[in-house]
C-alpha cells in the first residue's frame, strides 16, 4: 500500500466520489512540485498514489482535489472547483487523507 491514500466521499449522494482527479504536490524552494497523480476508484479511494516502497521525506505536502470537474460530470452545481489539502509529512508512517465532499461544503481529516 501506498504511504499516502484517500477516500473521498459524496456526502449530498451518499456514495464514494469515483473519477475524481487529485494531485500531490510537495513545498520546493521555488514553490510547489508535482510528485504523483491519480484518479478515485469506484469505491472513492486511490490506494496506490505512490509506487510500494516509495517514502515521501519529511515536509509540507497538499492534495489538490478537482471537485469541479467531478461535479461537472454529474451535472451539479457547486461552489468550490478545487479542493487543497496540506498536511505535514513527520515520519513514515501511513498517511490517509479522506474527504467528505458536497457541492457547497467539504470536510477532512487525518485517517487510519
Amino acid at each position: 500500500m501506498s504511504q499516502i491514500t484517500t477516500h473521498v466521499l459524496d456526502t449530498t449522494l451518499g456514495s464514494p466520489a469515483s473519477g475524481l482527479a487529485i494531485v500531490l504536490e510537495k513545498t520546493v524552494k521555488s514553490g510547489w512540485k508535482q510528485i504523483a497523480s491519480g484518479e478515485t476508484n469506484e469505491d472513492g479511494r486511490i490506494g496506490d498514489l505512490l509506487a510500494k516502497g516509495n517514502l515521501l521525506e519529511p515536509g509540507v505536502y497538499r492534495m489538490i482535489f478537482d471537485t469541479g470537474g467531478y461535479f461537472d460530470r454529474l451535472n451539479i452545481s457547486s461552489f468550490y472547483p478545487v479542493v487543497f489539502i496540506y498536511f505535514e509529512v513527520t515520519d513514515e508512517s501511513h498517511y490517509h487523507i479522506p474527504l467528505l465532499l458536497s457541492p457547497y461544503g467539504y470536510t477532512t481529516y487525518r485517517g487510519s
